[in-house]
């Protein structure tokens, strides 16, 4: 664990020996396993009572991963061999939770970080929760890109009627039977939760606001981004987007007929400047050819019993899904720090975004998913035991230093 009381009298001051890490999602599971090895101990707080809490409480049912698992498993330990392809959603946690069995990781759960600050005159971090306070040299941010849920402001949604529920609440379209639901947003999540809904004869109405890259979530048998990994090795970028723009055209057909404008960026181009990632089908397009799934434009305000669209359509809608995203929450709690811009993620573009300064570190906002996350896991885990090494002999003093202050 890597922990120690400071004071007889404050039962709620620790001394974390080790790097604290805030979040016990993959992020953190990864940085704790590479500093485990690294011989460095390291404390995570995560602040509801589970491991990968977005993956066990905020995901539906039927979710899988997205790419082949592997370009999804952490460092130092593979997924099992038995696993399919495409993991889904509870072979993944099971995953994550045999990972943090496997290095001895047991975060303290139900420990919500209220602030972070640097003490200056000290040179450590504080990090209170809401009933400790945790002292330490480094601090580790490893709460992601997807801590919270976006809810746009929508005019009118106050006087919809219906349900209104985000996608970190939606479960399944059994809840949806036979409605007529309003999906808001077009991106993976959007997409599927259309399918889904599909499954249970509800009416699914996607809003497309924006342009949107679709591609077939396989070519040839293999994996879309497994083949654009290996040909960015070798070729350009533009060259590689276009490739994958003429087989999805091919595989799929021109999606601009079928209102999913494609951007004049590539995709690749695309998700490396914005981050916004290209809709991998699985199975959704099919269901929009068909019209079982109706694209509508932006909308333009809900009403009592259903919505008004930009385009002057006007339909009766029963609830309302909100396929927006998630974001960062890191301004929220980490203070005095203008290493991460507004949206919570760090100003420094990939690869160098993980360190900060004064022991500071980010792991897992890379917006290159979990391969982007273990690469940041492997780097930190290094510079802190290269530091944990020089300054071994130190320790002892830091934590008489603090129990005189």
């Amino acid at each position: 664990m890597g922990s120690s009381k400071l004071h007889q009298n404050d039962a709620n001051c620790v001394w974390v020996d080790g790097p604290i890490i805030v979040g016990a999602g993959p992020s953190g599971l990864a940085t704790s396993a590479c500093l485990t090895q690294q011989g460095v101990p390291s404390l995570i707080l995560e602040k509801s009572d589970c491991l990968a809490s977005l993956w066990q409480l905020r995901t539906y049912d039927r979710l899988k991963l997205h790419l082949p698992k592997q370009f999804c498993e952490l460092p130092l330990l593979g997924f099992p061999h038995n696993f399919p392809k495409y993991p889904n959603k509870h072979q993944f946690i099971s995953y994550l939770e045999s990972y943090a069995r496997h290095f001895s990781i047991q975060p303290r759960f139900n420990q919500a970080v209220q602030s972070a600050d640097y003490d200056h005159i000290l040179g450590f971090w504080r990090v209170k929760t809401q009933d400790s306070e945790y002292i330490s040299r480094w601090l580790i941010t490893a709460t992601g890109e997807n801590a919270e849920p976006v809810i746009p402001d929508i005019p009118g949604i106050n006087k919809f009627n219906g349900s209104v529920v985000h996608t970190s609440s939606y479960k399944s379209g059994s809840e949806f039977k036979n409605q007529r639901v309003l999906v808001i947003g077009c991106g993976n999540s959007g997409m599927e939760v259309s399918l889904d809904l599909c499954r249970y004869n509800a009416i699914p109405h996607m809003v497309v606001r924006n342009t949107v890259h679709v591609l077939p979530r396989e070519m040839f048998g293999f994996s879309t981004f497994g083949i654009a990994m290996a040909l960015i090795k070798w070729f350009p970028l533009w060259l590689v987007d276009k490739f994958l723009l003429l087989v999805a055209n091919f595989i799929l057909g021109n999606t601009d007929q079928v209102g999913l404008r494609r951007p004049k960026t590539g995709p690749i181009e695309l998700k490396n400047v914005t981050g916004k990632t290209p809709v991998l089908d699985v199975g959704a397009l099919s269901q929009i050819k068909s019209g079982e799934i109706k694209v509508m434009e932006g909308v333009k305000e809900i009403t009592g019993n259903g919505a008004k669209f930009m385009d002057g359509q006007e339909k009766e809608i029963d609830s309302i899904i909100l396929a927006t995203g998630y974001k960062s929450n890191v301004p929220t709690w980490l203070k005095g720090c203008d290493f991460f811009n507004k949206d919570g993620m760090p100003k420094t573009p990939f690869p160098n975004g993980w360190k900060a300064e004064k022991g500071l570190y980010t792991v897992g906002f890379t917006r290159r998913g979990l391969l982007g996350t273990a690469s940041d896991a492997v780097k930190i885990a290094r510079d802190i035991a290269r530091q944990w090494r020089q300054n071994d002999s130190c320790s002892n003093s830091h934590v008489i230093l603090l129990k005189e202050t």
